[in-house]
């Protein structure tokens, strides 16, 4: 793995990952995980919810966070990565999914980042803080 830098300087951008949902991603999410809710992966059960169809998990959503900072730190942010986030909004099959973020400061040996993940139309699905320390 290449190894990135941790010294990105406050208010700098992440670099952003672009992913598209579909219903292969999620059922491939579903049996990696072992959640297999049909709310994730029974278009016919879960046409019947008030979500109206299937729903990407929260956790793959957040795979593409990872995505972004293992891109932005490499190493460090695998071994001394943190996530605070609230999940604000479903992801459906053929959602093309953002996520971005911005470093917010720089003190001690630790990168506080805000992130978020937003679908095609900018409503944002996750928000939050990521940390990496340096190891």
């Amino acid at each position: 793995m290449k190894q990135q830098s941790t010294s990105l300087a406050v208010g700098a951008a992440l670099p952003t990952v672009m992913r598209t949902i579909t219903q292969q991603k999620i059922d491939a999410y579903a049996l990696a995980s072992g959640d297999g809710n049909p709310l994730h992966t029974d278009p016919a059960f879960a046409a019947n919810t008030q979500f109206g169809g299937t729903i990407a998990h929260g956790m793959l959503l957040l795979g593409y966070v990872s995505e972004m900072m293992t891109a932005a730190f490499g190493e460090d942010w695998l071994t001394g990565g943190r996530l605070k986030v609230r999940f604000r909004a479903t992801a459906r099959p053929g959602d093309t999914l953002t996520s971005a973020g911005t470093v917010t400061s720089v003190e001690g040996g630790k990168t506080v980042c805000a992130i978020e993940c937003r679908n095609e139309s900018g409503e944002v699905l996750v928000s939050g803080q990521a940390e990496v320390s340096r190891s």
